[in-house]
Order: C-alpha cells, then sequence, then structure tokens
C-alpha cells in the first residue's frame, strides 16, 4: 500500500506543471560578447581622444533592437559592465597597448556584429 502512494506521490509531481523557463537565442553567447567589447570601447575610447561614438548609446540600441526579456537583459548589461570594468583596472591613459586593444575590439566587435546580422536577421 505504500508503494502505491509512494507512487501516486511521485506521478502527481512528475505530471505537476513546471516553470517556463526562457530559451536563450543561439546568437545569445555572441550578443554577451557583443555587449562585453562595447563596454571595453566605452572606457577605452575616450582615453585616446575619440568621443565621436556613444557606445553606451550603441548598447541601448542594441537592447532596444533585441527585445530581449529581463533575464536576458540584465545578463548583456552585466557583460558590458565587465567589459568596462576589465579595462578600467589597467588603463588610466591612452597608451600604444590601448590602441591596439581598441583596434582589435573594433575588429571583433564589426565581425560578430555582422555575422549576427547575417545568420539571425528577418
Amino acid at each position: 500500500m505504500r508503494r502505491i502512494r509512494a507512487l501516486g506521490v511521485a506521478l502527481c509531481i512528475a505530471i505537476a506543471p513546471l516553470p517556463v523557463l526562457a530559451v536563450d537565442p543561439p546568437y545569445q553567447a555572441q550578443m554577451e560578447r557583443l555587449s562585453e567589447i562595447l563596454g571595453s570601447l566605452y572606457m577605452l575610447t575616450p582615453l585616446c581622444g575619440d568621443v565621436t561614438t556613444d557606445w553606451r548609446g550603441q548598447m541601448a540600441e542594441l537592447i532596444e533592437l533585441d527585445e530581449p526579456d529581463e533575464d536576458r537583459r540584465a545578463r548583456l548589461a552585466g557583460a558590458f559592465n565587465a567589459g568596462y570594468e576589465a579595462y578600467a583596472r589597467f588603463y588610466r591613459s591612452c597608451t600604444p597597448s590601448a590602441q591596439t586593444a581598441i583596434a582589435r575590439l573594433l575588429a571583433e566587435g564589426d565581425t560578430l556584429a555582422r555575422d549576427i546580422h547575417q545568420r539571425y536577421a528577418e
């Protein structure tokens, strides 16, 4: 009798509705990396005198266009902040390595943005 009750309880638990978890889009990892790059550029480019691009505004536009749920929005913002903080720890002025980092970040960001758009844009 106990086995039947235990089986009944287990069956009820097994068929009970589970909370629905959002599924990340296939490009989520690329979006997080792009967000990190934007945060890095937001920190580095003003050090080297370039104030023409609003990287924070670009990030806000990226989030607006992607229309993520709250969890994904938080992860994208966290990646942006992590990118900023990673370079803020080491750079206080424009150095040759900062300029090299900017060039590499711009190239990687361009490649990522193009790849995401070509693969997943409607």
